[in-house]
């Protein structure tokens, strides 16, 4: 089949590969790239992160939501 032929290209997760960038509650600036317009959570095939990285960022931004620095959802009129 052709699937089975092609190469899967490895990307690299920014947090395993830069160690100065961090994953914190604090860093709210930082974590608003991993949410989409909507509030919700990017997926890890989007945004190209590992899995524990990607745990990580979800416990994060569910603390700075619970602190008010990042919202739960946008409101959208109609």
């Amino acid at each position: 089949m052709a699937w089975d032929r092609r190469k899967r290209v490895r990307r690299d997760c920014i947090f395993c590969t830069d160690s100065n960038i961090y994953i914190n509650y604090k860093n709210y600036h930082m974590l608003k790239q991993f949410l989409t317009k909507r509030g919700k959570i990017k997926t890890a095939r989007v945004t190209r992160i590992c899995a524990k990285h990607q745990r990580k960022l979800a416990q994060e931004i569910k603390r700075a939501r619970f602190l008010a620095l990042l919202p739960f959802t946008i409101q959208t009129y109609r």
